[in-house]
């Protein structure tokens, strides 16, 4: 059974309004878009890292 918890009260979703269930599946969506932004957003900066560092070695290298 599918429950949604709000303020630690679970709630049966399907005792729940057609306008709550919908509610609750906006709330649910936008709750995985931004952890899959977070993931998103953590990969960029391990790339850019990535790149910084090999930018500097490549800048590095021509100096000796």
């Amino acid at each position: 059974m599918k429950t949604v918890v709000v303020d630690g009260i679970e709630y049966p979703f399907e005792q729940l309004t057609h306008e709550q269930q919908i509610l609750a599946n906006h709330i649910a969506d936008l709750d995985r878009k931004l952890n899959s932004a977070r993931f998103n957003v953590d990969q960029m900066h391990v790339g850019r890292n990535a790149f910084v560092q090999l930018f500097e070695r490549s800048l590095a290298s021509e100096r000796q």
